[in-house]
């Protein structure tokens, strides 16, 4: 036998609502880490395959992000042509 009329009350209801929103961000969210590391990896891959022409690209970016300094940057710069040339 129930003795529930069919109303839950002011708690049941905040608790309906609490429970929907964080089921609908758990999915949200594990779609977004999902979809982060689906591209972390595909950058990942991608960097192997890369010649020593994409490899002074980098080097040019790291340099100009300020990363390196210019002593630096030429040093790697002239030890990567060196590396091609052998």
């Amino acid at each position: 036998m129930m003795f529930w009329d069919g109303n839950m009350g002011a708690w049941g209801y905040i608790l309906m609502v609490v429970s929907f929103i964080l089921f609908w961000g758990a999915i949200i969210a594990a779609i977004v880490v999902f979809a982060r590391s689906m591209s972390v990896n595909n950058r990942r891959d991608g960097g192997g395959a890369h010649s020593t022409g994409s490899a002074e690209q980098l080097l040019a970016e790291r340099f100009a992000r300020g990363e390196i300094d210019e002593t630096e940057y030429s040093a790697r710069l002239a030890a990567l042509r060196r590396a091609r040339g052998a």
